[in-house]
C-alpha cells in the first residue's frame, strides 16, 4: 500500500497536500480499497469555508456512502469535476487524478493536528491488527 511521505493524513482517512496558501484534498488508498468501487463523488460545498472535520461531501460505493472531512479549516475553492462522470479515478489513482477538491486553509495551527506518513501507517497497522 502507498503511503506518499510529502503528504499529510487524517485519522478519517483524508490525504492533504499543502502547496503554498493552497492545498488538495482527497481519500488515501486504504479507504478507497476499504470501500470497495467508488460509483459517486459529492461534493457541494465549494465556495463555502468550513471548519476543521467538518464534512465537505460524500463518497458513495457500491454498498456503502461515507461522509468526507476536511482536514484543515479554510474554503473549498474547486472539485475535481472528472469525478462527476468518472469516480473510479478515486480507486485508480486516489493521490492523482482521483484528488476531490482543492482548499485555502486559513488556521495554521490545524495542520498540528495532521499526521504524517509514519504515523498514518501506524494508525492503519492498529486498526487492523
Amino acid at each position: 500500500m502507498t503511503i506518499p511521505a510529502e503528504l499529510k493524513y487524517t485519522k478519517d482517512h483524508e490525504w492533504i497536500k499543502i502547496d503554498g496558501a493552497n492545498a488538495t484534498v482527497g481519500i488515501t488508498e486504504f479507504a478507497q480499497g476499504e470501500l470497495g468501487d467508488i460509483v459517486y463523488v459529492d461534493v457541494s460545498t465549494t465556495g463555502q469555508e468550513l471548519a476543521q472535520h467538518a464534512v465537505f461531501g460524500t463518497v458513495e460505493a457500491v454498498k456503502t456512502v461515507s461522509d468526507l472531512f476536511l482536514p484543515l479549516s479554510g474554503k473549498i475553492t474547486d472539485f475535481n469535476k472528472t469525478l462527476e462522470t468518472s469516480p473510479e479515478k478515486v480507486n485508480s489513482d486516489p493521490y492523482g487524478e482521483g484528488w476531490m477538491i482543492k482548499l485555502r486553509p486559513v488556521r495554521a495551527e490545524d495542520l498540528k493536528q495532521l499526521l504524517d506518513s509514519q504515523d498514518y501507517a501506524r494508525i492503519i497497522e492498529e486498526q487492523h491488527a
